[in-house]
């Protein structure tokens, strides 16, 4: 039924949509189901216990005050934290150049709304992050996708992309959501010399970094940029603190010039005036004194380990024509099917048995993908793992 408000939505309207991921987590929330759909945490290591000490600790040392409106910039010993944590990744920055923001998904709204008009174009990997797309359709964006591979981004197919003078280049460079892929340090290299020599700044999404259970720690392309040219950024770097605290307490970070993170205060104002003041402080008491460091290690030896089971459960019951990624940390393995193979048709007979994904077709801006999928393997324990994954087996040994 057409209500008086069907006119009279904005133009912008029309080039939102629903998130995929969202909708399936409708289904694999039923009863039974194993999900490998949602980028969600293991519950199982959130410091449940912490939180509820520095819970008590705040509101008794600073009751008032973190009930109250706070500067839009952030907590500043938040901001002080870090500055030394991104310190211990090769990332120096001042405090005047991070920004608090509620979640990395408001972070990439706010670029989007502060770079983006209408046809503007930007560069991806394909596939790429589908929260990005989300933030960026609303504003117009037009994608100019470069393939990947085992290495990540093809930096070889850049030049003739960033010939078409893109706004922006958006990378995440370590394991990928969603394809679980490492950007090589060659290819970082040849990134930022790129980026530079075409005048093309580049936003790096990074909420997986500290997840590495293999190889040796990448340096950060903003630690890169600045290695390799000096002088002002030509990167806006992004983190965030759901895949290593929780979540649900909406909190990340921006790390850029002054004159960007200004500006990204004043469309911050706009949308919500601060991040929420008590969640801020609460992290801040969570993480400091090394805590947040040392929970990371227990991370990474879960979360390790259920990727070993979900790769040897695969090298099992997965019919010889698929392939996968193999990723070195982060939460995600991407799944290639044969040519021909749709994805999204094969989830409700997945759905059927009792197991859930998430189609690839939505992570690729150029419509392709089709017969790509993503898993994830820190939410279910390893026995779910392998049940789910036999089931998997089953259903696509039946369908190829």
């Amino acid at each position: 039924m057409q209500t008086i408000w069907d006119k009279r939505y904005a133009r912008r309207v029309g080039r939102m949509q629903s998130s995929i991921i969202r909708e399936i987590l409708k289904w694999s929330s039923l009863p039974d189901v194993i999900s490998f759909a949602g980028g969600l945490p293991a519950p199982e290591v959130f410091p449940v216990k912490e939180f509820e000490r520095a819970c008590s600790l705040v509101l008794s040392e600073a009751g008032p005050a973190s009930l109250q409106y706070s500067p839009t910039e952030g907590f500043i010993p938040l901001r002080e934290m870090i500055r030394e944590f991104s310190a211990g990744y090769g990332i120096h920055a001042e405090v005047d150049e991070i920004q608090i923001t509620s979640g990395s998904q408001q972070a990439l709204d706010l670029l989007g709304r502060l770079f983006i008009d209408p046809g503007d174009k930007v560069v991806v990997e394909s596939p790429t992050y589908l929260g990005a797309l989300q933030a960026w359709n609303i504003y117009g964006a037009e994608y100019l996708t470069v393939p990947m591979d085992e290495h990540g981004m093809r930096t070889d197919r850049l030049p003739a992309v960033l010939e078409q003078k893109p706004k922006f280049i958006y990378v995440l460079p370590n394991f990928q959501n969603p394809s679980g892929v490492t950007l090589s340090l060659e290819r970082r290299q040849e990134l930022v010399e790129l980026a530079a020599r075409y005048e093309v700044p580049i936003i790096e999404d990074d909420p997986y970094s500290q997840l590495r259970y293999e190889g040796e720690h990448m340096p950060p392309v903003l630690a890169v940029d600045a290695e390799t040219r000096g002088g002002e950024s030509n990167v806006i770097y992004l983190s965030t603190f759901s895949k290593l605290l929780a979540p649900g307490i909406r909190l990340a970070w921006v790390i850029a010039s002054q004159e960007i993170i200004r500006r990204i205060v004043q469309a911050k104002q706009g949308a919500d005036l601060h991040t929420a003041t008590f969640n801020q402080m609460i992290a801040y008491e969570v993480g400091r004194d090394g805590f947040l460091e040392r929970h990371i290690e227990l991370i990474r030896k879960i979360y390790g380990e259920r990727r070993d089971v979900m790769l040897r459960a695969m090298d099992e019951h997965f019919p010889e024509n698929v392939r996968w990624t193999h990723p070195h940390g982060g939460m995600f393995l991407w799944v290639i099917l044969p040519e021909g193979v749709d994805a999204y048709e094969l989830l409700p007979k997945a759905v059927d048995l009792k197991v859930a994904y998430v189609p690839g077709g939505p992570f690729h801006s150029d419509g392709s993908g089709k017969n790509t999928l993503r898993l994830n393997f820190s939410n279910a324990a390893p026995e779910m793992i392998r049940e789910g994954i036999a089931r998997l087996g089953a259903l696509l040994k039946r369908e190829l």
